[in-house]
């Protein structure tokens, strides 16, 4: 019964994360076409300190649609394995990718068609290969797997690193330096879902009836979940600031879900009951989608389509037949027809030379 209650939680954290990737990607179609449509009324656009998109309702379905996808990624870790949560969260910039290129005209070429598909791929095979955590069914569960000497001295390193990075590294360095904002964000964000999932534990026990409100956990938890959060957004809106939004995408979701895996294999002991072939294949599936997401934003710029690759092909043929000395039929046919036209250049010029000549010669 445990084990069918399991699975059954398992499916449904799954259709919560799949749906909120769905609507976050869509929510970014939405607030961009009423952007869009604000700048075609000549409005003041928001970059220059316009908020006339308070009056549009595309905009706000887009914020709604947000806020969905968000509540819904909440509740996703209250079901299922942040191992298997957390990697989904790249669909929603397929979602974004995908629907741009249909309703915003946006060009989606050949390797972010590629990366699109790689990242799906890699999805699935996660969700196949997806760890069954040990069973955390109400908050004294959550805190004994808290007091673990391994989670202790994990999330120590991690405080020490992120003040490090913040009152040391970062003044030097977050100007010049890509990663040093966004390890700031990974490392943190790795508590912060820890959080996540505590309070999605004290949601499933409110509505069950139980007193969970006075059980100081569930504070701390919200109160942390606070202040993960609020530095994690200062961070991330810093690195994209200064930096190219194409590169700080792809890099802060590698290290994000890598410190996410970490603290979920430490904490939960996910692991632990996995075979082999379910180990390699989470592994497999989450370099995949890495490689998806990696052609999707750094190829972005260029302009190649499937319609370029026969020409590719065979300006390298031919190349490889010059270096090889040897010349296709069709290079002979080109050569022969080269000969040809330059005689008859010279053939018809030696004629209207011998022309003006008799001519001259008759006056």
């Amino acid at each position: 019964m445990g084990q069918d209650r399991g699975r059954y939680d398992f499916y449904i954290g799954l259709v919560l994360a799949v749906s909120s990737s769905l609507f976050i990607g869509g929510s970014f179609i939405l607030k961009k076409k009423g952007l869009l449509r604000l700048a075609k009324k000549g409005s003041m656009r928001a970059g220059q300190g316009g908020h006339a998109y308070l009056k549009e309702w595309l905009w706000w379905a887009g914020l709604l649609s947000m806020g969905m996808g968000e509540a819904a990624n909440f509740a996703a870790y209250a079901f299922a394995p942040a191992t298997l949560v957390t990697p989904l969260g790249a669909l929603s910039v397929l979602v974004s990718a995908i629907l741009s290129s249909y309703f915003l005209n946006e060009r989606l070429n050949l390797h972010g068609k590629l990366g699109c598909l790689l990242s799906i791929l890699g999805s699935t095979v996660m969700v196949i290969h997806a760890p069954q955590e040990e069973e955390v069914e109400n908050l004294e569960d959550m805190n004994s797997k808290l007091a673990d000497p391994g989670f202790v001295v994990f999330a120590t390193f991690v405080v020490i690193v992120s003040l490090i990075l913040i009152f040391v590294v970062g003044p030097r360095h977050g100007q010049t330096n890509i990663l040093v904002y966004i390890t700031i964000c990974s490392v943190i964000g790795a508590l912060s879902v820890s959080c996540v999932k505590g309070l999605g534990i004290t949601i499933k026990e409110l509505f069950a009836g139980k007193p969970v409100l006075k059980h100081p956990l569930s504070w701390i938890f919200l109160l942390s979940l606070i202040s993960c959060v609020s530095t994690q957004i200062n961070y991330l809106n810093k690195a994209l600031d200064i930096f190219n939004t194409s590169l700080v995408t792809p890099i802060y979701y590698v290290f994000f879900t890598t410190s996410v895996l970490s603290c979920s294999a430490i904490l939960f002991k996910e692991w632990r009951h996995m075979g082999t072939d379910d180990i390699i294949g989470t592994f497999s599936g989450f370099l995949t989608i890495i490689v998806g997401i990696f052609l999707l934003h750094a190829f972005k710029d260029v302009s190649f389509s499937l319609a370029n690759l026969p020409l590719s092909v065979r300006k390298e043929d031919r190349s490889t037949m010059s270096a090889n000395g040897v010349l296709s039929h069709t290079a002979y046919e080109l050569y022969d027809n080269a000969t040809e036209s330059q005689e008859e250049i010279l053939e018809s010029h030696s004629e209207n030379v011998s022309r003006r000549n008799g001519t001259i010669a008759a006056h």
